[in-house]
């Protein structure tokens, strides 16, 4: 089904506060550009409350929106250019036009993001002529804290090229542009960001799979909150080789083992085509990982002999641009996590779906727990504020406490019961906010509810 635009008097009563940030947002473009917008679109970012790092995979992830969103304001222009601004202050405005622009992803700036959900939507369309547009930004997802803020921005450009452009998309389809088109920016993700972009509903998280692509409902026990903290260590995936090294290192694991199971390699991508290739269970994978696997890093030469491949093919086939030059990988490391983790993700899921457990919250922290554990001892994309931030969030009434997105630092989500919130929030403040300065709690810990998907509302 196609993203259908509201009237954004409509959010008026449904949701005051966004309705007058939007609102604000019109007028500030107004006051830019000299004339009123056509819409305002938003996309929501997310937490992910399991299954880190295993997307690009092929496996199924478990995330939710939250109610923070990146916002555009957005008409369009005769003349084929492309005038991107900023509420923010700090962000320089971009100007070019539908034939010239570029997207330099060896230094991405913000508006990057933009080009490239213009560029996958104008791509996908084929569109002869695309409409030029003129947006202005406003956001209040958290920047480079694992919260999705610049697939939330990809997504929002994505949609406003569509409506600017009268195509008819469908949701499925805009997540699927959209994660496709973020790697015009070096980011070799999966595609759980887009897609919980595009296919949340209010009220309920959702289970992401692949392959097609689909989205199940998985309704949240009562007494179940989850708080966000924020470690304030930023991290940006495309301006960084680690989130495209775990890539690699993963790509190469499962070249390696569908070898060493004698697998025709021709259609093998990911660790799901060898999982499925041999109908195996995740306990049989977690035993083949040992069985393959040392746990010292493999140099490029024993990878090449393994694989009877030379080093080019090995630049060119599983490498990306900014992971030419590594020179180590940590293969059984990598395997065990995504393994492990895929099978948490399905463990987490039925424990939501089983109505006869009366301990579920209990399980669904101790998942957590063990999610967080492996990230950082195993996919080791964790930092040291994230590990003393999660464990200060256990010993704060948690009950289960991970990081959330891509890693490196950024946020942690936590599992809360609901009567011990005040206290938890109160202890995590003195604990580990309070030792910092200038920080407005507000911004960086707060409790969320499920939230809907991308919208456009027109004026």
């Amino acid at each position: 089904m196609a993203v259908v635009a509201s009237n954004l008097s409509s959010l008026k009563e449904d949701n005051a506060e966004k309705y007058k940030r939007y609102k604000e947002l019109a007028n500030s473009f107004e006051a830019k550009y000299g004339k009123v917008p056509k819409f305002i679109c938003c996309a929501p970012g997310r937490v992910n409350l399991i299954g880190e790092h295993i997307d690009y995979c092929g496996y199924s992830v478990l995330p939710m929106a939250v109610s923070q969103d990146i916002s555009m304001a957005v008409a369009t222009t005769n003349d084929g250019s492309l005038n991107f601004s900023n509420l923010e202050g700090s962000f320089q405005d971009y100007n070019s036009s539908t034939k010239t622009f570029d997207i330099d992803s060896s230094k991405p700036e913000w508006f990057h993001y933009i080009l490239c959900g213009f560029k996958g939507v104008y791509e996908f369309a084929s569109l002869d002529i695309a409409a030029g547009i003129q947006v202005m930004v406003h956001g209040t997802v958290p920047k480079a804290a694992g919260m999705s803020s610049s697939s939330a921005l990809v997504c929002a450009a994505g949609l406003a090229t569509a409506f600017s452009n009268n195509c008819q998309i469908s949701r499925h389809e805009m997540a699927d542009i959209c994660a496709k088109c973020e790697r015009y920016i070096g980011t070799q993700g999966g595609g759980m960001d887009q897609s919980i972009s595009f296919l949340a509903e209010k009220g309920t998280a959702k289970l992401i799979s692949f392959n097609p692509l689909r989205a199940e409902d998985v309704i949240l026990p009562d007494g179940a909150v989850f708080v966000i903290t924020n470690s304030c260590v930023k991290m940006e995936k495309a301006a960084t080789a680690h989130f495209n090294i775990r890539v690699a290192e993963c790509k190469i694991a499962t070249q390696i083992l569908a070898k060493h199971k004698s697998i025709d390699r021709t259609d093998i991508k990911k660790f799901i085509d060898v999982q499925n290739a041999l109908k195996a269970s995740f306990s049989e994978m977690l035993s083949l990982v040992k069985e393959v696997f040392h746990t010292e890093p493999y140099t490029r030469e024993e990878i090449c002999r393994l694989l009877e491949i030379t080093d080019d093919v090995l630049k060119t086939s599983l490498l990306s641009q900014n992971t030419q030059d590594v020179q180590s990988f940590k293969l059984y490391q990598r395997s065990k996590h995504v393994f492990g983790e895929a099978y948490r993700v399905h463990q987490f899921k039925d424990v939501c779906n089983n109505k006869s457990d009366s301990n579920k919250l209990s399980t669904l922290g101790n998942l957590m727990t063990e999610s967080h554990m492996s990230c950082s001892e195993l996919y080791e994309c964790s930092c040291p504020q994230l590990d003393t931030l999660t464990q200060l969030c256990r010993d704060a009434g948690a009950l289960g406490s991970r990081l959330t997105g891509a890693g490196w630092g950024g946020c942690a989500v936590s599992l809360v019961p609901e009567k011990s919130v005040p206290n938890f929030l109160n202890q995590v403040q003195a604990g580990y906010y309070n030792k910092m300065s200038g920080i407005n709690t507000e911004n960086v810990m707060f409790a969320s509810q499920p939230g809907g998907g991308a919208q456009v509302y027109t004026m």
